[in-house]
């Protein structure tokens, strides 16, 4: 089987030898290969739908992997129990969504060693979230599909979850709103309780520390993109009619723009 450019990059965040469990499981792709790759042993697939679980199971029988690959109708993580695994992926869903599921789960998710998360909205609010919980995000990956842009972090368990990466922007960080950061293309789930007014972000939360220290290209993009389309809408408004609503669009426009041009700085020099 073949994965997509978004779920092959997942695939590599799995620890080899660990037991998946993959919460959203859609069309159960990812665990059919990695259980073909050999690189994990067994796996649970869960969907909150049956229509997508039905379509795993049938993917499961084509390939017969039913001995390695459970089937699960469940919402979120309340069909499973504390250590029926080892890594957890949920992924493709929006980061208020994800907050609910790992928060309403929160003791079966602290069984597990490692989890791969790929939130689709919100990531700033999201990576604060999971550093407030105790985990540690300790690898990350970006891929660019089909005209998105997908954000992946790999998290395991730590004590100290505090972020040590200095960099050359704390004028650019103490006071800046990041509410659209990772916005264009990437959707919440319809009906999900969106948060409240983001407060201000570091750029390693609105941009990921190790794709900044990495210098990541798939990011690079974004943020020339992202920088470009604050151009765009900064010119449009400053054309427009004054008004406080406007003005206050224009304010919130620039303190992103620098946040962007912050990270794009990380790749100077």
């Amino acid at each position: 089987m073949q994965l997509s450019l978004r779920l092959s990059a997942i695939a590599d965040l799995v620890t080899e030898g660990n037991r998946l469990v993959d919460v959203g499981c859609d069309h159960g792709y990812l665990p059919v290969y990695l259980i073909q790759q050999k690189k994990i042993p067994s796996a649970i697939a869960m969907d909150v739908r049956k229509g997508p679980l039905s379509r795993a199971q049938e993917h499961i029988r084509q390939y017969g992997l039913e001995e390695y690959i459970q089937t699960r109708l469940s919402d979120g993580l309340e069909g499973l129990k504390a250590g029926e695994g080892d890594t957890l992926v949920i992924a493709g869903m929006g980061g208020p969504l994800m907050e609910r599921i790992l928060t309403d789960g929160r003791s079966v998710r602290n069984s597990f060693s490692e989890l791969i998360l790929q939130p689709q909205s919100d990531i700033p609010h999201f990576r604060r979230f999971i550093q407030s919980e105790g985990w540690e995000i300790t690898e990350e990956k970006m891929v660019e599909e089909d005209g998105k842009f997908y954000p992946m972090m790999r998290v395991v368990p730590g004590e100290n979850v505090h972020s040590s990466l200095k960099l050359n922007v704390d004028s650019f960080t103490k006071n800046t709103s990041v509410k659209a950061a990772f916005s264009e293309n990437l959707h919440a789930d319809e009906g999900a309780e969106m948060p409240e007014n983001p407060a201000a972000y570091t750029l390693e939360e609105a941009f990921g520390k190790y794709l900044l220290q990495e210098k990541n290209q798939v990011l690079y993009r974004y943020l020339q993109r992202e920088s470009r389309i604050r151009s765009q809408i900064l010119e449009q408004l400053e054309a427009a009619p004054k008004a406080e609503a406007v003005t206050a669009r224009i304010l919130e426009v620039k303190e992103e723009a620098q946040l962007i041009a912050a990270a794009l700085a990380e790749y100077e020099g």
